[in-house]
């Protein structure tokens, strides 16, 4: 669904989204709503009750003496304590009513009753976010459509600053787009999206003027990557690192880095999976997904930052070939792992692109993104991702970009006492420490491949698949995490 932007005026036709305040209040296109009713959708209100309230909502139709097919009233509760967060959800919220209305034509006025700190343009343009967002759909393997489905292909959103709306939209429009590729990827099964399908999508970023490195086996080999080569033994799809580079910077200053877990599907290997909702373990590759949707809202909104995603691509399957426990490998840094448990291989993965990252680009900072832990769901739940890192400024800034956006981070500890639960008496390190505290001593394990680079890792193992829904994502696959790091770049890293 795309969205433009028109001055407002009632329209003659389609279906008519309004926004409503606390009392009930309408803007100053609702009172024109209802005065061309005859005081109709004023009389629907004081019938159904509704008062304006967040999440309240009220679909009217239209009487002859307009020319609309319906009214839909969405509540935005106290005007005056809205958030950018708050409209953009509303834009979902508008999405959704417009979907199960089945509405074919639309258009949905920017305007609030009563004073708020958000400007015209942006309010627009907030509302086609949210609107964008919650269109999201991964229907391409049914061959049976609903006959009776309408299709809405465009939402006009009236307000008095069209030209700065449109303006502000194109941000949003990037980072939409960035947010669906994630989901796209996420969403896919293991057999069309394994690790040298991954890369090739990963290439046609160079449409967006990303450059792209696709890494093979004898190359990753060559270098040395062999905890990351040692996941991918028993699958008969060799692994892949892409490395993806966005240069809208300045020459010479140092890049970001943006680091993603990316097993295309992980069985557990040799400590298998039990099978009750192993089919969930496709989406073991979000952190990977969210790393390349990034890089292209990156690049389609032309972002004044040198930015580096590197994303490892690996399947991690049982076989006569397979990594086994008790299996000693070297990683990339050198320093050594005895492989506990081979269901622990993300952070194998991890481990060597990390060191790759900060060795090859010595960027201003890293995050890293993984499907890491079921533990991290005990913890936190779905609601929030678990943050770690050795920098709390790149703390703070992640944790209020979390609060922005929507997508939250609940910053865990890092200490040294949690390293003895990792150290091992066969090489320098186990790649597990035991069922008590295992994000934290997950996340111990990827620090020892940091050094000083200020970094953050986040894992997502209970945000990125399998998540609630809200009003902006009703899919399986949630697209995490894009919004969070664009953020965080246009914030703090761009110019």
């Amino acid at each position: 669904m795309k969205a433009s932007f028109a001055a407002p005026s009632l329209p003659q036709s389609g279906t008519l989204v309004l926004l409503a305040g606390e009392g009930p209040a309408l803007a100053p296109l609702g009172e024109e709503a209802d005065k061309a009713s005859g005081g109709h959708v004023r009389r629907a209100m004081t019938a159904a009750k509704f008062e304006g309230k967040k999440d309240q909502s009220l679909e009217i139709v239209a009487p002859g003496s307009v020319k609309l097919d319906r009214i839909i009233l969405l509540g935005a509760g106290d005007v005056g304590k809205l958030q950018p967060r708050d409209i953009e959800m509303l834009g979902g919220t508008a999405g959704g009513a417009l979907q199960s209305a089945k509405a074919t034509e639309a258009a949905i006025a920017a305007e609030l009753p009563g004073k708020t700190s958000i400007k015209p343009g942006e309010l627009a343009a907030l509302l086609a976010s949210g609107l964008r967002l919650r269109s999201y759909a991964f229907d391409r393997y049914k061959t049976k459509k609903k006959d009776d489905a309408p299709e809405l292909k465009q939402v006009s959103v009236l307000t008095p600053a069209a030209p700065a709306a449109r303006k502000a939209f194109q941000a949003f429009d990037a980072v939409a787009d960035g947010v669906h590729m994630a989901r796209d990827l996420v969403n896919e099964p293991a057999n069309t999206l394994y690790p040298e399908e991954f890369a090739r999508r990963a290439k046609e970023l160079e449409k967006l003027g990303v450059e792209v490195d696709i890494l093979d086996p004898k190359q990753m080999s060559r270098i040395g990557m062999r905890a990351l080569l040692g996941v991918g033994l028993g699958s008969a799809k060799p692994p892949r690192v892409a490395v993806m580079r966005w240069s809208g910077g300045k020459s010479g200053t140092k890049p970001v880095a943006f680091i993603g877990k990316g097993v295309t599907f992980d069985t557990g290997g040799i400590s298998i999976k039990p099978s009750a909702g192993m089919e969930d373990m496709k989406g073991d590759m979000a952190g990977a997904a969210c790393v390349t949707g990034l890089m292209a809202a990156l690049a389609k909104r032309k972002a004044k930052v040198n930015a580096v995603g590197v994303i490892g691509l690996v399947e991690n399957m049982p076989d006569g070939e397979a990594q086994r426990p008790g299996d000693i490998v070297k990683s990339l840094s050198g320093q050594t792992i005895v492989v506990i448990n081979t269901d622990a291989e993300g952070r194998l993965v991890l481990a060597d692109l990390l060191w790759y990252a900060q060795d090859k680009f010595k960027p201003r900072f890293m995050v890293d993104l993984a499907t890491l832990t079921g533990a991290v769901l005990v913890a936190l739940g779905k609601e929030h991702a678990g943050l770690f890192s050795n920098n709390d400024e790149l703390s703070e800034r992640l944790t209020a970009a979390g609060q922005a956006t929507g997508e939250r981070v609940w910053r865990l500890p890092l200490a040294s006492e949690y390293d003895k639960l990792i150290d091992s008496d066969f090489a320098d390190m186990k790649n597990t420490g035991g069922r008590n505290a295992g994000s934290i001593t997950a996340a111990q394990f990827l620090q020892r491949f940091v050094n000083d680079t200020p970094w953050a890792h986040l894992d997502v193992a209970g945000v990125a698949m399998d998540s609630p829904k809200n009003a902006i994502s009703q899919s399986w696959a949630s697209g995490w995490g894009v919004r969070l790091l664009d953020r965080l770049v246009a914030e703090h890293y761009e110019g």
